[in-house]
């Protein structure tokens, strides 16, 4: 990774941070209307002064989503925003810093701690948000269609509020101020709705000439035909639409109302320059969503093509597991050791697990454990010499999923290669971490001279699940140093 990748990465990561300045620094322009640098700059340094904790936060916000448990993440959350936040806002109210008015320092705050809600949100989303199905089912177009239903009710609200003000309705006009009456509304509900209903019809038609647009002109005209048919279709759509569309508008009632916005001559140019401009404004939009679909698509494939490699090496571990369990059982049949039953009941919830648990995507890890105990049982079996086994475990949360058959690698290969050739005494030492963002499992074990260069198919497998599993959140190191095999592996669960 060269040094501006890194950049970029970092930038990413510290979004939040950008995002914060860029708002305060509106804010500074709106609030204050500055007409010097020098004006300008100690409104900023005092905004920034009141988002110090927000600052801080979001610097660390995804480090401390990885490395801290929720209790402790939130109580930094509280501490930043309920306690700090407030605190700094007061303060530089008492001392009136900058001499700037007590209504703009509060609404720096009430912006800055807007933002962070959205921004909590949208985490929120990202990792729990994405599994809820109504979520899901929302489409652009949709979301369009509820956003312009929002604006018409707005305006419609903000219509009826001017009515009868002699500031915005006159005989000639009425002109929508930035007017909020709620007993205006309550008492004409029948001219609410009708504005609804009427500004409503106004987006819709726009919207009608984006869909036709979307989904027709550029999925069919513009990708198998070119740009120049492209063109010609547009203009020769407009044609047809242009004086339908404008004479419905001019027959709607809050068109007189709002001084004839629309000509009573649904023939005039500018009704088509007015279609062609939704057109050809919204074409970006429209491409920009086709490209995503495209891309979409070649994610799915890349997925499904992820998923059928995943289940070949499924496959590959499988046999070696077997081959390594009924070698033991052989050696126990040998010695016709009263163990056997036993064993073989063993080995059979072993195959249950493997056949059954090994198809699914994660398994809560406790499961994994399980297995990972009763494997280490029965090879133990067999083994002649005295083991030093040790198995330490610190998790979080014995039903944090993950995938299935990816710690008993470790263990099969330091049986095969390292305990189960041993003359002498042996060792084998494991060491689990577990939180809910990350995981962390080494396997040290001893070995003899000769038997280190071939790790079997189990380690490659497993370096080549991970890649697929957690690309760019993974790692895997294994070293070699005085009799003694060490295997690291670290996943960002997150």
């Amino acid at each position: 990774m060269n040094e501006l990748t890194k950049r970029q990465g970092a930038l990413v990561k510290r979004l939040d941070v950008w995002l914060f300045g860029g708002m305060l620094i509106w804010i500074s322009i709106l609030e204050i209307r500055p007409v010097t640098w020098g004006v300008f700059v100690i409104h900023v340094l005092i905004s920034a002064m009141i988002q110090i904790p927000a600052f801080v936060f979001s610097w660390n916000r995804m480090q401390w989503l990885q490395e801290l448990s929720r209790r402790r993440y939130l109580l930094y959350w509280l501490l930043c925003y309920v306690v700090c936040l407030p605190l700094i806002t007061a303060f530089c109210i008492v001392f009136k810093l900058g001499g700037r008015p007590v209504g703009s320092l509060v609404t720096v705050a009430i912006c800055c701690i807007s933002l962070e809600l959205l921004l909590s949100a949208l985490v929120y989303y990202q990792q729990r948000g994405r599994h809820v199905r109504w979520v899901n089912k929302i489409s652009l177009d949709k979301a369009v269609l509820v956003s312009l239903l929002l604006i018409a009710i707005t305006l419609s609200a903000m219509a009826v509020s001017s009515l009868d003000n002699p500031r915005y309705h006159t005989k000639e006009q009425l002109l929508i101020g930035y007017e909020f009456d709620l007993y205006k509304i309550v008492t004409r509900p029948g001219v609410f709705l009708s504005f609804i209903a009427q500004f409503m019809f106004m987006y819709l038609c726009g919207y009608l000439l984006y869909y036709i647009n979307s989904r027709f002109l550029v999925a069919r005209v513009l990708k198998q035909r070119g740009i120049v048919l492209y063109v010609m279709s547009v203009f020769a759509a407009m044609a047809f639409l242009y004086p339908v569309l404008g004479q419905l508008l001019a027959l709607l009632p809050v068109n007189s109302l709002l001084g004839g916005i629309f000509s009573e001559n649904p023939f005039l140019l500018e009704n088509a320059f007015g279609g062609l401009s939704v057109i050809f404004l919204t074409l970006p939009i429209v491409l920009a969503l086709q490209w995503a679909k495209q891309n979409n698509r070649i994610v799915s494939l890349e997925k499904e093509k992820t998923r059928a490699e995943l289940d070949l090496l499924k496959q590959q571990l499988d046999p070696h597991f077997f081959f390594n369990t009924l070698n033991n059982l052989y050696a126990l049949s040998l010695q016709q050791s009263k163990q056997t039953p036993e064993s073989i009941l063993q080995l059979s919830e072993l195959m249950r697990y493997v056949i059954y648990k090994g198809n699914e995507a994660t398994v809560p890890i406790r499961e994994e454990i399980k297995y990972i105990a009763d494997y280490m049982q029965l090879q133990q079996i067999r083994l002649k010499m005295q083991l030093d086994l040790q198995f330490a475990q610190h998790v979080n949360d014995d039903a944090q999923p993950v995938p299935p058959m990816l710690l008993i690698v470790f263990i099969e290969n330091a049986f095969k290669h390292g305990i189960a050739p041993a003359d002498g005494p042996a060792f084998l030492h494991l060491h689990l971490t577990c939180t809910e963002r990350q995981l962390y499992f080494s396997c040290e074990n001893s070995f003899e001279p000769g038997t280190t260069g071939n790790a079997g198919i189990g380690l490659g497998n497993l370096q080549k699940r991970l890649a697929l599993l957690y690309p760019g959140r993974h790692s895997l190191k294994t070293a070699v140093k005085n009799h003694t095999f060490k295997a690291e592996m670290q996943l960002d669960l997150s």
